[in-house]
């Protein structure tokens, strides 16, 4: 889905158009998540930085993307 479809379905009346155009924002977000998260490591942060950065614990973004 282009940004202009993301767009439109987002300003759509129609429930079902809009809670698509949610779903593909949360995976894109999740997909820019992965990988600042991954530049960050690679940067030499800490799991606490990057939790602190996020909002999440740091035992909670190790679980996530400590593989």
């Amino acid at each position: 889905m282009d940004v202009t479809e993301l767009s439109e379905r987002i300003r759509s009346s129609d429930p079902a158009m809009g809670l698509r155009a949610v779903g593909a924002l949360h995976r894109l977000a999740e997909q820019v998540e992965a990988m600042s998260v991954a530049q960050a490591r690679e940067q030499g942060w800490t799991w606490e930085q990057i939790g602190d950065a996020l909002g999440m614990s740091r035992q909670s973004v190790h679980a996530k993307y400590g593989k």
